[in-house]
């Protein structure tokens, strides 16, 4: 259905967002940035370090990718933020033309617990490469993101556990809204004092981060805190995909998707299997990312419409049909399952970068398909038939090989 009640622009000029149509809670967008323009709901493929890993950013661009996500913990540690500053920033740094997020680090600096002590002021933590020892703070973070370049760049955040209590998960959300409030102002500071690191580009745009895992009383809290600080250029969910049960996520993104802003993108953090991107644009998500198609990928594992499937089975042996019909991949136009199960039992590398190059794309096109459904306002009939196949089908799976 076409919408033209909420088409608004973001108040900057270097970043707009379209609300073009909408299906149910579902909806197209399209979120302009110095970098080119995201056709929303959109999977943003995972460059951690700077490189999807195994694929070229040619491969990416051809399989359908429009926006690329990097970690700015892990650039700041390798090569360095001043390093990627000097060679040209992030874009002149991997060669990708497109828009560029980087995530704050706040899910590794999580994933570090036993390295790392949080405190009002930041984030003390030892390198996972040499052990030296770093200090996070909102202020640093927002120089680091501004020496790396990215269109989009997040908040340092706390993250919790899927599991943690009410009183410890509050405690979490609280200071990760005082956090974005010292990000704010470093940025307008530096914005002021600095240029960004890539000379085409005039802006960058700050996320902030709905936190309060799985209680809805702070979830609503931190959307409001989030909302009274600032009028923001977009807004990400953090916090989920961290051990909470699914019914749980797709839950607490109803009680989000009530009271985010309809004129600004909303993006998903971390969160990339088949079913959790229809659930999440069902629920009006924009945006997604996660190195699951391609970490999967590496390992054998391959997505499909009848749900995932490991290719080192034997049962592929002399299979010599497709991995699935109708993709568009090399993995699937050029090659059979046979071919693709010799090159795992042979420990070929060109296996695992076939089946991670399957995986983006088969996520891409999901998200492809999905504008599809929306703009013809059939999304709801879409959806519900791809969930029922992809789950039906991911029951017949066998374990061993």
């Amino acid at each position: 259905m076409r919408d033209t009640t909420d088409a608004r622009k973001s108040t900057s000029p270097d970043f707009a967002f379209h609300k073009l149509s909408t299906s149910g809670g579902a909806r197209t967008g399209s979120f302009h940035t110095p970098h080119g323009t995201v056709n929303t709901p959109a999977f943003m493929p995972v460059a951690t370090q700077g490189t999807i890993k195994g694929l070229s950013v040619d491969e990416v661009e051809a399989a359908g990718g429009q926006m690329m996500l990097s970690n700015a913990y892990h650039l700041y540690l390798r090569p360095g933020d001043n390093a990627v500053r000097k060679l040209g920033g992030l874009h002149a740094f991997t060669r990708w033309r497109g828009p560029m997020l980087t995530d704050s680090g706040g899910f590794q600096v999580f994933s570090l617990a036993k390295f790392r002590t949080v405190a009002e002021n930041g984030v003390t933590f030892r390198s996972h490469i040499d052990g030296s020892l770093h200090e996070y703070t909102p202020e640093s973070v927002m120089r680091v993101q501004r020496n790396i370049g990215a269109d989009v760049i997040m908040q340092l955040d706390e993250l919790v556990a899927g599991a943690t209590e009410h009183s410890d998960t509050d405690k979490a959300m609280q200071r990760s809204l005082r956090w974005l409030d010292r990000c704010r102002i470093e940025l307008a500071r530096l914005e002021s004092e600095r240029p960004i690191a890539d000379a085409q580009a005039d802006a960058q745009a700050l996320f902030p981060i709905v936190q309060g895992g799985v209680y809805d009383d702070l979830r609503r809290s931190s959307i409001s805190g989030i909302l009274d600080s600032g009028d923001w250029k977009g807004i990400a969910v953090g916090g989920l995909s961290v051990g909470e049960p699914k019914p749980e996520m797709y839950r607490t993104l109803d009680v989000c998707n009530e009271l985010l802003p309809g004129d600004k993108p909303r993006y998903l953090m971390g969160v990339g299997f088949p079913e959790d991107l229809i659930e999440g644009v069902r629920r009006g998500v924009d945006l997604f990312d996660c190195v699951v198609p391609t970490r999967m990928g590496r390992h054998g594992t391959a997505f499909t419409p009848d749900g995932t499937r490991q290719i080192r089975r034997s049962s592929y042996r002399m299979d010599t049909s497709p991995l699935v019909d109708g993709c568009l991949c090399p993995a699937c136009t050029r090659y059979d399952r046979a071919y693709l199960r010799h090159l795992f039992a042979a420990g070929e590398m060109l296996g695992l970068r076939l089946l991670s190059l399957h995986n983006l794309t088969f996520l891409l096109q999901i998200m492809s398909d999905a504008r599809d459904a929306i703009g013809s306002d059939t999304f709801e009939t879409w959806s519900s038939n791809w969930l029922t196949r992809y789950r039906d089908g991911a029951k017949t799976e066998v374990a061993p090989l």
